[in-house]
């Protein structure tokens, strides 16, 4: 029985879903604040997305959304991460953020899955992830 409750509790762990810092090295992220679910810029990002979500995994691409006071993608708090990125508590923002922790890229309007690609196909590290 003990054995039983270790693996869920591991397997729940694995689906957690980890901090912006400790995807550091391992995913680009792909930052997106909203201040309501119904923000026709988020739903326009998510279209994108939704559309381009192979060449995102190919790319190694974590999506992490902050709607109002919720985050879906990372384990942080919407507080810690406006605060960090320095994103407005109202209205919409998209930022790329390299494997290097670095912002590469910060919009107020959905970054489309052309300016996305060519943003990290131009990185050092993608390059060489692709040799």
């Amino acid at each position: 029985m003990m054995a039983n409750n270790l693996l869920i509790a591991l397997s729940l762990a694995a689906a957690a879903p980890s901090s912006i810092a400790a995807m550091r090295w391992e995913k680009r992220v792909l930052l997106v604040a909203a201040s309501e679910e119904q923000d026709p810029k988020l739903e326009q990002q998510r279209r994108i997305i939704a559309r381009w979500r192979d060449a995102a995994a190919e790319r190694d691409l974590a999506v992490v959304e902050i709607t109002g006071d919720r985050v879906t993608g990372a384990s942080d708090s919407a507080a810690t991460l406006r605060k960090r990125f320095r994103l407005p508590a109202d209205g919409f923002a998209a930022l790329l953020i390299g494997k290097d922790g670095g912002t590469k890229l910060r919009q107020t309007r959905p970054i489309s899955a052309a300016v996305l690609e060519e943003t990290i196909d131009a990185m050092p590290m993608r390059r060489q992830e692709r040799r």
